[in-house]
């Protein structure tokens, strides 16, 4: 059977050129159909825990002419497309995509290092990150494709980070459900892992994530090159690799797991009693919820010793156990209890990096721009800003960043007409609209029909409530792709 599946996939392969003899010839439409598949069949066989199966459709998929060409287009079309490796080659070509698709094969297959940059964190320290080279690139989104589908069927419920169809929203949400009633948890464990890309161990990675341990061993082991000399890893896998946050979360998938089996609702004394531990993590980042600050402090010390195994270590300074009268800051948002009653906001860090940002557009980077280019470069991040927090309490904040943006913008006309008077700025770059005025845009005619460019305000995003997803939504399970379609649409407006 085994001899018939890889006779199968090398005819495929043989006969990947027949399918097109150029990249626009492609069809990926049908590439995506079979991939989905495949991928439906390897999750299923997951659920059942049937692993040979799983590694047998695995195979079947990297294999497959269609994965790679959509592991190609993947890193020719991300940010990261004009952004070479150590090796200085780029596919930008259509020629180079379709020379491409026959270079991605396991048989001879070698890893190059990594090319070492350093770019600033917000706490003003340095992040490394790793780029690998195209093809690297091209093989760990051909390996992604069949790993997914098992770290999804596996995954706690309440994690968020870099899963499909999940988002910081989502991780807010469940923290409302938790500790906006009377009777909800007080005590806050904020946990935030040391290093988390950079010090897992590889030696757990190989033993316990399903993926073809003789490539997954080259990833690890390939080096890092840093002021033109050749480093070797360790441990840890690389910020910047596309495969590098799916490894992450299979490593840390399990936590929720060992709260729920220890903290679960028992009698004790005769009476009943529920520990309220609940826990929701995003990427390496978590939340643990208890109704004792010393349950806080047992969870703590699991943690640490189910994180060692791992090679990793809970972060000191940033792991802290607080109550919810006190507040906490999560993933941008604060969140806190004032006279019993949850408010969730925009944290004041966030505010000021987001004023920070629009002071140097303005104010440092925009001296020389039009009126028009101005409004261009501020309405998207305007937008996106306010789209994030558009599902919790920030009308009030919304509010205020306008009106440190509309005296920004006052200073960058003051600046750009020193000789001019108030009034003459004001008409030239300020419009009225009905009873509003100081709009900053301008009016024109298209077409003999009137219209304005104005700049966005903060004030005029609606705030809606956002449901979280169901825990055991799976977007590998067909049985719930009406559910995650009617979720599409339902949330089309946050990415508008």
């Amino acid at each position: 059977m085994k001899k018939q599946q890889r006779s199968k996939a090398k005819a495929e392969c043989a006969s990947s050129a027949k399918h097109s003899n150029t990249w626009k010839e492609i069809d990926f439409s049908k590439c995506e159909c079979k991939v989905r598949k495949l991928q439906i069949r390897i999750a299923k066989a997951q659920k059942k825990k049937r692993n040979n199966k799983v590694r047998a459709l695995q195979h079947l998929l990297v294999t497959s002419y269609e994965a790679k060409a959509l592991a190609v287009r993947k890193v020719t079309s991300n940010k990261g497309k004009r952004t070479a490796g150590v090796d200085h080659v780029l596919w930008d070509t259509d020629a180079r995509k379709v020379n491409a698709l026959c270079s991605l094969k396991r048989r001879g297959y070698r890893a190059l290092p990594l090319k070492r940059v350093n770019i600033p964190k917000k706490n003003g320290k340095m992040r490394p990150l790793g780029i690998p080279t195209m093809r690297d690139r091209a093989m760990q989104a051909l390996y992604l494709m069949a790993l997914e589908p098992v770290t999804e069927t596996t995954a706690d419920a309440n994690s968020y980070g870099f899963r499909k169809f999940r988002s910081t929203a989502d991780a807010i949400d469940a923290l409302h459900r938790w500790l906006s009633r009377d009777c909800s948890p007080q005590w806050i464990l904020e946990g935030d892992i040391k290093g988390c890309f950079d010090h897992i161990s590889h030696e757990w990675l190989l033993d316990n994530v399903r993926i073809d341990k003789h490539i997954l061993g080259k990833w690890l082991k390939s080096g890092v090159v840093f002021n033109k000399l050749l480093q070797p890893v360790v441990e840890g896998t690389p910020q910047g690799g596309i495969i590098s946050p799916t490894l992450a979360n299979a490593a840390l998938d399990g936590m929720e797991r060992i709260l729920k089996e220890k903290y679960k609702v028992s009698y004790i004394d005769g009476r009943l009693y529920h520990p309220k531990v609940n826990c929701v993590r995003y990427a390496d980042d978590f939340i643990v919820t208890a109704d004792k600050r010393k349950t806080l402090e047992d969870i703590k010390h699991m943690l640490t010793r189910f994180l060692e195994k791992r090679g990793l270590m809970l972060s000191e300074e940033k792991t802290l156990i607080t109550h919810i009268s006190e507040g906490f800051d999560f993933l941008g948002f604060n969140v806190r209890k004032y006279n019993g009653t949850l408010i969730i906001k925009p944290s004041k860090k966030s505010q000021k990096r987001f004023t920070v940002k629009l002071h140097e557009i303005i104010l440092a980077k925009g001296k020389a721009l039009s009126q028009q280019e101005l409004i261009g470069k501020l309405n998207p991040i305007i937008q996106g800003w306010g789209n994030y927090y558009s599902h919790v309490v920030s009308k009030e904040v919304f509010c205020r960043c306008d009106q440190v943006l509309i005296n920004q913008i006052k200073r960058w006309a003051y600046r750009k007409h020193t000789d001019k008077s108030r009034e003459w700025i004001r008409n030239k770059y300020f419009i009225r609209d009905g009873n509003r005025s100081w709009i900053f845009g301008l009016e024109y005619v298209c077409g003999g029909i009137k219209d304005k460019f104005i700049l966005r305000k903060l004030a005029d995003i609606p705030i809606r409530r956002h449901v979280k997803v169901k825990c055991e939504a799976n977007p590998f399970d067909p049985s719930w792709d009406t559910y995650f379609e009617r979720r599409k649409r339902k949330y089309a407006w946050q990415r508008a």
